[in-house]
């Protein structure tokens, strides 16, 4: 059985983890979610960065939304790496993804209007 806190494969008839100590039958209560291990609801500064990096591409606002997201998505990988159990990983790293383009989006377009303000008073 594979541990869901440090993915050690135990033996199949082993209560508690070798590598780490965590209790295995834990894994048989489900929280019941209903999102199938899909949404890291556990992680929400990973849910937050992704939201948030996919709505930067948005003119103006959007330059601090991707901003926040590059943020939220550091934290969330952070805390996807110190507690496995509460994933994310992907979500952040679209996050951080998604941010980044959207700054780079929203910066080019302040600098363009900003050049036709500087050519047009010329």
């Amino acid at each position: 059985m594979r541990c869901p806190a440090c993915s050690y494969d135990n033996d199949a008839h082993e209560d508690y983890c070798a590598e780490c100590g965590h209790d295995l039958e834990a894994k048989a209560v489900a929280e019941g979610d209903n999102t199938g291990g899909v949404i890291p609801y556990k992680n929400p500064r990973a849910l937050g960065a992704y939201y948030l990096g996919l709505f930067s591409i948005f003119p103006l606002l959007g330059l601090f939304m991707g901003i926040a997201a590059l943020v939220l998505g550091r934290g969330g990988l952070k805390a996807a790496k110190e507690e496995p159990v509460i994933k994310g990983t992907v979500h952040a790293y679209i996050g951080i993804g998604c941010g980044s383009v959207g700054v780079l989006l929203n910066a080019a377009l302040i600098a363009i209007v900003i050049m036709g303000l500087v050519a047009k008073n010329q």
